[in-house]
């Protein structure tokens, strides 16, 4: 395929014109400022001028665009969307969302909330393999918490989202996990330990500094609840600890959810929980139609070189010198490579398939252990994915919060943390190795 860098305008215009706008939005003083030209509407110029871009028929364009669209894991998001605002919704029309808030102070120290919840969303998102599911049960119980404390919402819910990357990064049954460690040639388990001992660290100092934040707030004393309508949430996590499927996990939250609301509030018929379900798809409409228009914008981006032009300029760089390379070269060009490729995606997954080769072939040229060079593919993939403005994960928690996506990955304190670290690891090992000592990290 040819390298072509035209090819990656459109994603640069969709990005001046929604990050742009709300940026101007927002030094007037509008409320809402990132909502004033939605995310949908500002793509469609970058989607035009993809499809200008482009060479042969027009038709051949378009079926590259839908192909994009309709991509599988595309579709699987936005199934998720759907349920995910489904489950929402049902939940907290029965009591459940307040149930559960209360159920959790009652049982967590109030200068731990802020920790816990981190912890909490950690190790369900490990279970499930999937942030977007896990933030989609979180991120309402986040809200609620911020309804009956003086906690900040953004940091509730930048403690919710960085922990569901921390768990899909690390989780062995997470896809981003089965495509890098397949892509390099390892074993997941010894991928698990050099990722543990880079994101281990990052989230140690996350909790301290969510520690330090919540431990003056102001919590108002727990309500009392009844558990029967926290029964919901607990299936939910019961059925993620299980491995079954994140479709299923919540397609049965919203029947159990329905099924309390039915048997327990008088006033609940069948026809409102129809209601509340609908509710909850329309309220992920938006989140929806971007994931899909960026699926086909990505499709014709790397139909038309643009993905190309990105691994040719990284491998031209990690390829100079002879044919030993340099090690710190290697894994600086596999980071570069997949957090690249990622921004243009907007999917850690599809960002670590397309980049598996590339990845490989670099790591094998520059003497990068397999296991480092699968570590460094999926932490770089989740440390872009988890900060996008325009990725599925920021979105669906912005939008469950009403809050701007440049607000939230502000509040991410863990995907930050996580880069930095990370890239600490390739600046040192680096250095060790100049020096001869061993190093720990390959």
């Amino acid at each position: 395929m040819r390298a072509n860098p035209l090819a990656l305008l459109p994603l640069l215009l969709f990005l001046a014109l929604f990050i742009g706008s709300g940026v101007y939005y927002q030094s007037q003083n509008v409320d809402f400022a990132f909502y004033q030209i939605s995310a949908p509407v500002a793509i469609l110029p970058a989607i035009v001028l993809a499809l200008i871009l482009g060479k042969g028929a027009l038709n051949k364009r378009l079926e590259t665009f839908i192909a994009g669209v309709g991509d599988s894991n595309i579709i699987t998001m936005c199934l998720i969307y759907l349920l995910a605002g489904g489950f929402a919704s049902v939940a907290k029309a029965v009591g459940g969302v307040d149930a559960t808030v209360n159920f959790g102070l009652n049982i967590i120290p109030t200068e731990l909330v802020l920790p816990g919840l981190f912890v909490i969303t950690a190790f369900i998102a490990t279970a499930m393999g999937t942030s977007m599911g896990t933030i989609a049960a979180m991120a309402p119980i986040a809200l609620g918490l911020t309804e009956v404390s003086d906690l900040s919402l953004p940091l509730c819910i930048g403690a919710v989202v960085g922990g569901a990357m921390f768990g899909d990064n690390l989780s062995i049954i997470s896809d981003t996990t089965i495509a890098a460690t397949r892509s390099q040639g390892c074993e997941m388990r010894d991928k698990f330990r050099m990722n543990f001992k880079i994101a281990m660290p990052a989230a140690l100092i996350t909790l301290v500094w969510l520690y330090l934040q919540g431990s003056s707030a102001t919590i108002a004393e727990a309500s009392d609840y009844e558990m029967i309508k926290v029964l919901p949430y607990l299936a939910v996590l019961g059925m993620a600890l299980a491995g079954i499927n994140v479709l299923l996990v919540l397609f049965s939250g919203i029947v159990l959810a329905g099924a309390i609301g039915l048997g327990a509030l008088p006033d609940y018929s069948v026809a409102q929980f129809s209601k509340d379900i609908y509710g909850g798809y329309t309220g992920m409409q938006e989140i929806m139609i971007l994931s899909m228009l960026i699926g086909g914008l990505g499709a014709l981006m790397k139909a038309q070189g643009g993905l190309e032009f990105l691994a040719r300029q990284i491998d031209r760089l990690t390829s100079k010198g002879d044919n030993s390379g340099s090690r710190r070269g290697g894994e600086i060009g596999i980071s570069t490579a997949v957090a690249l490729t990622n921004a243009c995606t907007a999917n850690n997954t599809v960002a670590i398939i397309i980049c598996g080769g590339l990845a490989k072939d670099i790591a094998t040229r520059n003497n990068v252990d397999p296991k480092r060079s699968a570590c460094l593919l999926d932490i770089f993939s989740c440390v872009v994915q988890g900060l996008l403005p325009y990725g599925a994960q920021v979105l669906l928690a912005g939008s469950i919060a009403g809050l701007s996506p440049l607000v939230v990955i502000g509040n991410i304190h863990y995907s930050w943390l996580l880069g930095v670290i990370a890239i600490g690891t390739i600046i040192v090992g680096g250095v060790q190795r100049k020096s001869g000592k061993t190093v720990a990290v390959n």
